[in-house]
């Protein structure tokens, strides 16, 4: 290797740009990239529902963009009321505002201004509807979940995960103006998914949310118990994911596709509860990986169905 291609290999990368994008990572972070992405996953899917095609792609992506905004306030608000907690969590040991990547003060202006400018732009690009939408969504996470519930009821995580069924409304009300029953079918099932997909991960952080002080209902509750409500909810989600089949006229794609992944989704939760009730551990995190993939092939299930010409 030449001399000139030693030099070129090793030029170090610029302080100040490492710094730079190390910052925007940090930010990105505060946003909860990881939860975005799965909300974001059933907004496309309620879009062409609501279309029965797929709509117009700016619409698509303004929505997209405007949901994601909304959600990454959300989450850098939760981020920042949360940071004491978060500091005693191993889980959340790496969040930015505990390694002090970025302030308090600079999180909360973030947190306000994604925010502000989520709202701002699902009303110039969608509707007012979807714009009031984005702004509940917000308000329920940060003010009801995070700030009411998150520290004060073994029940938070139900009615907390209120706020992650709202892209689904958000996603309709962008191609339709209005919410019809089928939207609302959607959000209940993300509705009772909700603590089936997070007790599981409240069972396997156990310490850490004991040690936050975090009442999660596997901090306060037997694995028994937990493992039950984990198989009521389960069978719940399942049940109403068949209720969009007469209600939004589903063909057979989709209704193969929910009895599949939903009797895959069950038989993991009652395993689940199976090693419980003999005093084992389980494994419980196989079960909370198990709910997203249920939930994102399911949502690519609604997203297809529609589009197919028989």
């Amino acid at each position: 290797m030449s001399a000139q291609s030693d030099a070129l290999t090793t030029v170090p990368r610029s302080p100040e740009r490492a710094g730079f994008w190390r910052t925007v990572g940090a930010y990105v972070a505060l946003t909860k990239p990881r939860v975005m992405e799965l909300l974001l996953v059933v907004t496309v899917p309620a879009m062409i529902l609501a279309e029965q095609g797929f709509p117009n792609l700016w619409l698509v992506l303004a929505t997209l963009l405007g949901g994601a905004m909304s959600a990454g306030s959300a989450g850098a608000f939760n981020c920042y009321l949360d940071r004491d907690m978060d500091r005693r969590m191993q889980r959340t040991k790496g969040r930015p505002l505990v390694t002090g990547e970025i302030s308090d003060r600079n999180a909360l202006i973030f947190s306000w201004v994604l925010g502000l400018l989520s709202v701002i732009w699902l009303w110039a690009t969608t509707n007012w509807l979807a714009a009031v939408l984005g702004a509940a969504a917000i308000f329920f996470y940060v003010v009801v979940y995070t700030m009411l519930l998150k520290r004060h009821s073994e029940q938070n995580i139900i009615w907390g995960g209120i706020a992650g069924c709202f892209p689904v409304l958000i996603g309709w009300a962008a191609v339709t103006g209005s919410l019809d029953w089928p939207a609302w079918v959607f959000f209940l099932i993300i509705f009772l998914w909700t603590p089936a997909h997070y007790w599981p991960l409240s069972m396997k952080y156990r310490d850490d949310y004991a040690a936050a002080g975090v009442p999660m209902l596997g901090v306060v509750r037997g694995r028994t118990t937990v493992g039950l409500q984990i198989i009521l909810y389960t069978w719940a989600t399942v049940a109403s994911s068949l209720l969009l089949v007469p209600i939004a006229q589903m063909g057979w794609v989709y209704t193969v596709t929910a009895l599949v992944v939903g009797a895959a989704f069950i038989v993991e939760a009652h395993r689940l509860y199976g090693s419980a009730i003999r005093g084992r551990e389980g494994r419980p995190m196989r079960v909370f990986h198990g709910s997203i993939s249920y939930l994102s092939v399911l949502s690519i299930a609604i997203a297809i169905d529609p589009l197919l010409p028989f």
